[in-house]
């Protein structure tokens, strides 16, 4: 009677070797760690003084709270450094602090958008700054452009692009039109009302002018009066005398 081969026993044995120590060796999947707003901006550079802003008016900090929990998302118009130093002096030192939070939440949309939906939104454009901060957001031949009124940039880099989040370079810093807007002067008065003024004043000048030389002429006209009165009655005495 053949002795059976030894072979295929010790083959099994060294598979069922080697499956177990590839299952114990191998790695796991490392788990995907949080999304990192501003370390996305940190990352990418050039965004020095939009990641101050962001620290200073706390912008980035209820970003990033607020991606946790958020179903529409988020899309951020990031301006450069360039962007900043293309500013007239004082621009941004001359805001209030609370313009310096709403000219920061002017460049975050609450609502996801990729470069291709931005083509097809309806204008105006709500931002996390309020109702009435709109941004006007056109697209044509897959280049998009955004305008706020006062100033108009191109948006083509994507420094990110994955729901809940996208952030998009801007090449120029997107100040509200609001910010700009012509106040009335409460105290000023209108020219209507200085015309009016000085033709009041005018008109007084004049009267009191014209009335002066008629006291004078009615002044005269009296004693000329009074003057042929005394003749006539000198002249009656003396015809009264001769007879």
């Amino acid at each position: 009677m053949a002795s059976s081969s030894p072979y295929p026993i010790l083959l099994s044995l060294f598979l069922v070797f080697i499956c177990g120590v590839s299952a114990q060796t191998a790695p796991a999947p490392a788990p995907s760690g949080p999304l990192n707003f501003t370390g996305i901006l940190d990352k990418n550079g050039q965004y020095t003084y939009f990641l101050q802003l962001l620290a200073q008016t706390q912008v980035g900090s209820q970003v990033q709270t607020q991606l946790k929990t958020t179903t529409e998302g988020f899309t951020v118009f990031a301006p450069t450094d360039n962007a900043f130093n293309n500013l007239k002096p004082g621009t941004v030192n001359n805001l209030d602090p609370q313009q310096k939070v709403q000219l920061v939440l002017y460049h975050v949309i609450p609502k996801y958008y990729s470069l291709n939906d931005l083509q097809f939104v309806s204008n105006p454009v709500r931002t996390q700054a309020g109702q009435d901060f709109g941004l006007n957001v056109t697209g044509l031949n897959n280049q998009v452009n955004v305008s706020s009124g006062v100033v108009e940039t191109q948006i083509n880099n994507a420094l990110y692009q994955k729901k809940p989040l996208a952030i998009y370079q801007a090449d120029k810093v997107l100040l509200p039109e609001e910010f700009f807007e012509a106040k009335s002067p409460a105290a000023a008065p209108s020219p209507a009302t200085k015309k009016s003024s000085t033709g009041s004043k005018s008109n007084s000048r004049a009267s009191a002018t014209a009335d002066e030389p008629a006291s004078a002429d009615n002044s005269g006209s009296t004693g000329r009066n009074m003057g042929l009165g005394f003749v006539v009655g000198l002249a009656l005495a003396c015809m009264g005398f001769l007879s």
